[in-house]
C-alpha cells in the first residue's frame, strides 16, 4: 500500500513537471511575437560608417551625437509631421557644417554626404519583440566616406532617438538565436524525463 501510494505521488509530480504549451503558443502566438512598427509618420536619421574599423566606427558615433543633440532640439516641441519636415529639410546645409566640423576636429580627410528624402533604405531589425520592416523610408541619410560600414538608425520624429536601434539584431540572427533556445529546452526537457524514468527504475527495483 505504501509503495503504491508513493507510486502514485510520483506520477502525479510527473504529470505535472511535463512541459505545457498555452493556447496562444499553439496558434503560434507570444508575447515575444507581438510587432510593433514606428508610426508611418515618421522621420529617421541614418548614419553610415565608412567601414566597420574602430575608428571609422567610432567617428560615427561622434557625428551621430553631434547631429541628434542639435535635431532634437529643434523638433522637441513640434507635434506636427509637416513642421517638422519643412524645419528639417531646410536644415540639411546646417546637418552638412556639424558633420564637417566633426570630422575637421578629428582631423579625418572623410568626404561627407548629407541628404534627406522619402526613399531611404533601411534593412529589417528587431528590438526586443519589436519588429521593424525593411523598405524605404523617410530620412536623413548620412553617408561617411565610402559608407561601407554598420550603419546607425533611430527616429528623429517623433523623438525616439533614446532607443538606438542599431542595437537590435537582424531578422536571421533573432530567429536563430529562438532556434538555439528551443533546441536548449528540448534537450533539457529530454534530460528531466530520463532523470526521472531512471529514478522510478531505480526506486521499483
Amino acid at each position: 500500500m505504501r509503495k503504491l501510494a508513493v507510486s502514485a505521488i510520483i506520477i502525479f509530480i510527473i504529470i505535472f513537471a511535463m512541459p505545457v504549451k498555452s493556447i496562444s503558443e499553439e496558434n503560434g502566438y507570444s508575447a515575444q511575437s507581438d510587432i510593433k512598427v514606428i508610426p508611418d509618420e515618421a522621420i529617421r536619421l541614418r548614419i553610415l560608417a565608412n567601414s566597420d574599423s574602430e575608428e571609422d566606427q567610432a567617428l560615427k558615433r561622434k557625428v551621430r551625437d553631434e547631429v541628434n543633440n542639435a535635431i532634437t532640439e529643434w523638433v522637441e516641441h513640434m507635434t506636427d509631421i509637416d513642421e517638422a519636415r519643412k524645419l528639417i529639410e531646410s536644415r540639411i546645409p546646417e546637418i552638412n557644417t556639424i558633420v564637417n566640423d566633426v570630422l575637421e576636429a578629428e582631423n579625418n580627410q572623410q568626404d561627407a554626404n548629407v541628404e534627406y528624402g522619402k526613399n531611404v533604405t533601411f534593412p529589417a531589425k528587431l528590438y526586443g519583440s519589436y519588429m521593424y520592416p525593411p523598405g524605404e523610408y523617410e530620412a536623413v541619410l548620412i553617408t561617411l566616406g565610402e559608407g561601407q560600414g554598420d550603419n546607425w538608425w533611430c527616429v528623429l520624429f517623433p523623438p525616439l532617438c533614446f532607443l538606438d536601434f542599431s542595437n537590435g539584431a537582424s531578422v536571421a540572427e533573432a530567429e536563430e538565436a529562438e532556434t538555439d533556445e528551443e533546441t536548449q529546452d528540448e534537450d533539457k526537457d529530454e534530460e528531466e524525463e530520463a532523470e526521472v524514468k531512471f529514478f522510478l527504475f531505480e526506486w521499483f527495483s
